[in-house]
């Protein structure tokens, strides 16, 4: 079964970095496509950051470019989220997500390309 688990939200002043840390159980963590999404309140969910099975292609909303960096560390069975220069509008629940990644160079941004989700970790920006 694959579960993933997020941590690392919090309340965080605009400008302020932080980093996002999703973790998942099973097996062959490298065989995952892995991406970012997140909801803010009474808005749609929308994609944020994928990265490929092996970690070699992302992609990225074009909001956060430049300023989130998605990464995984397979051996650790992690993947990350460097936010910085954060701003009021990345107030929003932060959902990972996982889905078998065959050839484990494929990204997907499309969140009902996914197959397991995690809870979500709140992250809340100040102003």
């Amino acid at each position: 079964q694959v579960q993933p688990v997020e941590s690392g939200g919090g309340l965080v002043q605009a400008g302020d970095s932080l980093t996002l840390t999703c973790s998942i159980s099973g097996r062959d963590f490298g065989n995952y496509a892995m991406g970012w999404f997140r909801q803010a309140p009474g808005k749609e969910r929308e994609f944020v950051a994928a990265i490929s099975g092996v970690g070699s292609v992302t992609k990225y909303v074009a909001s956060v470019k430049g300023r989130f960096t998605i990464s995984r560390d397979n051996f650790k069975r992690t993947m990350y989220l460097q936010m910085n220069n954060i701003k009021s509008e990345d107030t929003a629940v932060y959902f990972c997500a996982a889905r078998p990644d065959e050839w484990r160079n494929s990204y997907f941004v499309d969140a009902t390309s996914y197959a397991y989700w995690g809870q979500g970790t709140q992250v809340t920006v100040s102003t």
